[in-house]
């Protein structure tokens, strides 16, 4: 850790919030040194051996011009809160640290804003740029050229293909694929194992259909088994 860097407090106190201080801290990038949550939420004293405090305590306490500060709270209505809490913390004069793992593959010309959360296993092609506020969990492809911007969420295992532009808020669940060149608006909702080809206005949800699950007994299972795997029943 850079002694030049700031000590981090994280805004939050769940699952999302002990697994960003696990990554800031074992990838050797900031000393976190407290949680915080809002102000009508009873402070349970500590979490994981860390003081948790009020946003109030924060301000007096741990101020912005001597601590850094990063939001870690979920994608709860469609990333509105996560935007809320950066956005109020931004105005309290905090710089928001972002994070990328170092067990992934980028290039120099990777642009990132604040208050990022980039897991491992990451493939990141040339000239993508990444705004403010997106979390983006493991084992995904970005390719060349794609614009990703604020408050989004990416799930595992998405492959989001060439010059891509997702929008604002949008939520892409675990192995989606976004066709090269496609446009996804503001608040889109593009589920598990979608595949979409063509682009998406403010607001418009893909959804995949949910596989066809077969019993043990059923003619095709009986097929399947015995044609690809030699099982006889």
């Amino acid at each position: 850790m850079s002694r030049n860097q700031k000590k981090l407090v994280i805004f939050g106190a769940g699952e999302f919030a002990t697994l960003a201080r696990f990554y800031f801290t074992q990838d050797g990038v900031r000393e976190v040194i407290a949680f915080c949550v809002d102000d009508d939420q009873k402070s349970s004293g500590s979490l994981e051996g860390l003081p948790v405090i009020t946003f109030s305590q924060l301000i007096r306490e741990y101020p912005p011009a001597e601590f850094d500060a990063h939001v870690a709270v979920s994608y709860t209505l469609l990333n509105q809160r996560r935007q809320e809490k950066f956005q109020q913390l931004k105005e309290a004069g905090y710089k928001l640290a972002s994070y990328i793992c170092t067990k992934s593959v980028f290039w120099d010309d990777l642009q990132v804003g604040e208050n990022c959360f980039i897991l491992e296993n990451q493939t990141i092609q040339p000239q993508v740029k990444i705004g403010d506020n997106v979390m983006i969990w493991s084992g995904n492809h970005i390719g060349h050229g794609t614009q990703i911007l604020d408050h989004s969420y990416i799930a595992s295992h998405v492959v989001i293909s060439g010059h891509c532009e997702i929008g604002k808020r949008c939520f892409i669940g675990v192995n989606a694929t976004l066709k090269d060149f496609t446009k996804v608006g503001d608040d889109c909702v593009i589920s598990m194992g979608a595949n979409v080809t063509k682009n998406m206005i403010e607001g418009s949800v893909a959804v995949q259909e949910s596989a066809s699950i077969h019993g043990p007994d059923h003619r095709l299972s009986r097929t399947i088994k015995r044609s690809y795997f030699g099982i006889k029943q």
